[in-house]
């Protein structure tokens, strides 16, 4: 496809990229984050353009990818990952007729028998309202790996953040398009399909880094009340007492960095948290 860039952030996984990259169907940019085993030379003979990067960045490598791409549209996806053929041709579509949206997020099927996943449901539910300009339900977040972004957007606000790494880095990127003007929308017609890979999986330190970026989010964006009730509500379980933690760590060096969106889009934002 001519309007649309596959990116593909990945470390180590060799193997899922032997599955998935001959799925895709549109050209493909792999931001290996410093793999040590021959993901690189997997993701090459596959055909994809391959961006070695000197250590790992995380999501933000996303970035690296989206600013090597030529085209007006970046696809991501996840070494496990893949969009559904014909998706990315109607998602080019609907972005080009529907100037306001900056992001559609896909419906993600998991694995062989593709139960739909959760967070997908949850979107199509419209906790937000089908506003107007937007091809669906108005979101302010997303899975990474089944979302495609007006690439110009996407950079005018940074991309992902480097700060958050991986585990819950989509809210961060959806409260600055959201602020910055876009429309972000889950299309239910879009498909991509995720069989998620057990290699190198500790659920447990996932968990802590999701409630670290959690409280990084709500500092970085979000209004001091909103801040005080994600700390209160870390402070329930273990993993989120481990985020706090780690949260606490980075924040000395985030002090600048606070920029709280605009009222309509805390707004939002708290109607999603049922407030």
């Amino acid at each position: 496809m001519a309007d649309v860039t596959v990116v593909v952030a990945t470390r180590n996984r060799a193997d899922e990229l032997r599955r998935s990259l001959r799925r895709h169907h549109a050209p493909v940019i792999v931001a290996d984050n410093a793999s040590a085993d021959d993901t690189p030379e997997v993701a090459e003979a596959a055909g994809a353009e391959v961006v070695r990067l000197p250590r790992n960045l995380g999501a933000a490598a996303r970035n690296i990818g989206a600013e090597r791409a030529a085209t007006p549209y970046v696809a991501f996806a996840d070494d496990d990952s893949w969009w559904a053929p014909g998706a990315l041709e109607r998602a080019v579509r609907l972005l080009g007729s529907h100037p306001r949206a900056a992001l559609l997020a896909a419906r993600v099927l998991v694995g062989e028998d593709e139960r739909l996943e959760p967070v997908s449901a949850q979107m199509a539910r419209a906790p937000l309202g089908r506003p107007g300009g937007l091809p669906g339900p108005a979101v302010l977040g997303f899975l990474a790996c089944s979302a495609i972004v007006r690439r110009d957007a996407f950079l005018g606000v940074g991309g992902f953040s480097p700060v958050l790494h991986f585990g819950g880095e989509e809210e961060l990127l959806a409260l600055d398009l959201a602020a910055a003007g876009w429309g972000l929308a889950y299309v239910d017609e879009l498909v991509v399909h995720h069989h998620p890979s057990t290699a190198n999986r500790d659920p447990a330190a996932r968990r802590r880094r999701e409630a670290r970026n959690r409280l990084l989010t709500a500092w970085l964006r979000r209004p001091l009340p909103a801040v005080a009730r994600a700390t209160a509500a870390a402070l329930t379980t273990r993993d989120g007492r481990a985020g706090l933690a780690d949260a606490a760590r980075v924040l000395p060096a985030l002090a600048l960095a606070r920029r709280p969106v605009p009222p309509a889009v805390e707004a939002a934002r708290a109607r999603l948290a049922g407030r």
